[in-house]
């Protein structure tokens, strides 16, 4: 059913080009640098995402940056100039780039005042806002209205989930997410963090195992415990260049949890991969509220 407003999303939900293609949804691209050079994320299209983990295992350090107004205005401004707008944004607890949105949104509003432009936060990232995007999308196909949709999204916003761990602890120490300290301890005795989606709407700590086979064991439990209905959906693994582990943890996936309609293994994209490093590995899944 046509509808009267485009639905949008951003790079950060590292939405497969090809589903964004398939279903004509418009992607933001948000930017990294590389070695000097900056690059914007397209979910996979060039394919740079191996050489990206292979560079970082060998010392580069990608960065990312807020994409800024000036950017979002020309994302935004072609769209209003015909219709409404739906923008479905990563969590606004994990960067200030939701501010600038808001900034170009207020801007647009005033230069075309009878139009309407909904920003909803999904307070996700990466695969857990995959499945709110196609979610929404569903919805948007269906003929839903913004205000229908949007509604959806803040009802299950706290359903989506990821569990995961990562290859190297330095990663989250260059974050901040924890002391260096523990990154070198946590690394000498083969402490590896399950992390999750949580409440507030970032990536947090929820416990510590030893050794990578029981992270992955671990990933396998916290799914089972939390995901509802897997009869009816999609799970996506997400990988940071680890495929043959990806596919164990889908093996395992399955024989917990029989009932899951699909896995699909996607590699993590480079500005998210910038942040969590080569080795990470997370289940993705709709479920019970999050309880982090």
């Amino acid at each position: 059913m046509p509808q009267d407003y485009v639905f949008m999303t951003d790079s950060d939900s590292d939405l497969l080009y090809s589903i964004a293609d398939e279903r004509k949804i418009p992607v933001v691209r948000m930017p990294y640098s590389l070695d000097g050079q900056e690059y914007f994320d397209d979910n996979g299209r060039s394919g740079v995402e191996k050489d990206l983990f292979d560079k970082m295992r060998a010392g580069a350090m990608p960065n990312t940056s807020c994409l800024p107004t000036d950017a979002y205005l020309e994302y935004f401004e072609p769209i209003l100039k015909e219709k409404d707008l739906l923008f479905i944004a990563f969590s606004s607890q994990m960067s200030s780039t939701i501010n600038n949105i808001f900034e170009a949104r207020e801007q647009l509003l005033r230069k075309y005042p009878t139009r309407k432009f909904y920003v909803v936060d999904t307070l996700s990232i990466s695969a857990p806002m995959t499945l709110l995007v196609l979610g929404a999308h569903d919805l948007y196909l269906q003929g839903k209205s913004m205000a229908e949709v949007e509604k959806w999204v803040l009802d299950n916003r706290m359903r989506a989930h990821a569990w995961l761990t990562v290859g190297d602890l330095k990663y989250l120490a260059r974050g901040g997410r924890i002391s260096s300290t523990s990154a070198f301890f946590g690394s000498m005795l083969d402490i590896k963090p399950i992390i999750c989606m949580g409440k507030g709407g970032k990536l947090d700590p929820a416990e510590k195992v030893q050794g990578r086979k029981k992270a992955i064991r671990t990933i396998v439990d916290r799914t089972a415990e939390n995901i509802e209905h897997p009869e009816d959906q999609t799970v996506i693994i997400m990988q940071a260049d680890v495929e043959e582990e990806a596919k164990m943890l889908e093996k395992m996936l399955r024989q917990h949890i029989p009932a899951i309609k699909d896995i699909r293994i996607q590699m993590v994209g480079p500005v998210i991969g910038a942040h969590c490093g080569p080795g990470t590995l997370a289940c993705c899944f709709m479920g019970k509220k999050r309880s982090i």
